[in-house]
């Protein structure tokens, strides 16, 4: 293969990657955990959080549902991961690892 090939090539992976990306930035993911419902756009950041409580809440509540969010941000950001992964994998495996 000649070096032109070989950078047309390249150009048109980075190209893909590119397009990929963008397609998961606009993505919006959703996480949820017992009280807490997340949005996060594929960008990581936080569209929504809808805290689902009835009557007011205690201090051990409020402890509770940091916890909640916590679960709920992560699981959400996991979703992402496996998507950009899922979508982009085989951009990894040839070499490209650590790129996203």
């Amino acid at each position: 293969m000649n070096m032109q090939a070989l950078m047309a090539q390249a150009q048109k992976m980075q190209r893909d990657i590119t397009k990929k990306k963008e397609e998961i930035d606009n993505m919006e993911f959703d996480g949820n955990s017992e009280l807490v419902d997340v949005k996060m756009s594929g960008k990581k950041e936080i569209l929504s959080v809808n805290i689902k409580c009835e009557g007011s809440l205690d201090s051990d509540d409020v402890e509770a549902l940091e916890d909640m969010i916590k679960i709920a941000v992560n699981d959400v950001i996991n979703k992402i991961n496996k998507e950009t992964e899922k979508q982009l994998g085989s951009y990894n495996a040839g070499g490209l690892g650590g790129l996203f």
